[in-house]
């Protein structure tokens, strides 16, 4: 299993609305609000490395209210 860690700035006063949105994705196994230089940390896992990138790069980074994101790929778990 494939997993990353998707570090995600909103918009201003946008997180709660991408939250409910990032739920609804497939592959999505947490969102997480947190305090500091990102709003919401999400957590992905997926079969392969191609169908993680499809999730980071077509579900989560073209979602509105998504202004940057910062990708983790983890190496183990």
């Amino acid at each position: 299993m494939n997993k990353a860690f998707v570090l995600v700035n909103t918009n201003l006063g946008s997180e709660a609305e991408v939250e409910l949105e990032l739920k609804k994705v497939g592959g999505i196994v947490g969102v997480h609000e947190v305090y500091g230089v990102y709003d919401l940390v999400i957590e992905v896992e997926a079969e392969s490395q191609q169908k993680l990138k499809e999730i980071i790069f077509s579900r989560i980074r073209t979602l509105k209210n998504v202004r940057s994101t910062l990708t983790l790929t983890t190496v183990a778990t």
